[in-house]
């Protein structure tokens, strides 16, 4: 393994770092959402559509050139589960923030994250290079659950 801290580096960390910060956000604002339209999925479809208004500017200011639509045909079955995976996690952060707050539902998040990363890194899973498992990565997501626990177990539930 090797570490480079180059700016250039540095950079998606960087931007990465600040995508993770987010999340917390979108969990806190997509459940006031579900308490105004009081049902969770209306509060789903807002937030989605939301996400349509944003990308099609951007397409625009960026001319990205007209998708291949055909090509979507060829697209392999787990080619959608973006879309199925987007409808969980933000119908369930709009369920669960108002009640494990929002470290304590983000933590849970990171947590099935690294684990399911895990997997697909082992296996080579949904094209990406297989990265096999071993005793320190392992390790590794053994702490993150682990803080997981922490976290829970420090979280008042009293208000």
């Amino acid at each position: 393994m090797s570490l480079s801290f180059a700016p250039a580096a540095l950079l998606p960390l960087i931007i990465a770092l600040l995508a993770g910060a987010a999340v917390p956000f979108q969990a806190g604002s997509n459940a006031a959402l579900g308490r105004l339209l009081g049902h969770p999925l209306w509060a789903t479809l807002v937030s989605l559509g939301v996400s349509v208004l944003m990308v099609i500017p951007a397409l625009l200011v960026l001319r990205a050139p007209l998708p291949q639509l055909g090509a979507l045909a060829q697209a392999p079955w787990w080619a959608w589960l973006g879309g199925v995976a987007g409808v969980a996690y933000i119908t369930a952060a709009l369920m669960l923030t108002p009640r494990l707050g929002a470290a304590g539902f983000i933590v849970c998040v990171i947590a099935g994250q690294v684990l399911s990363s895990l997997l697909i890194d082992q296996w080579g899973l949904m094209g990406l290079a297989q990265r096999p498992v071993n005793g320190l990565r392992l390790a590794g997501v053994g702490l993150i659950v682990l803080g997981m626990f922490v976290v829970q177990w420090g979280t008042s539930t009293t208000r």
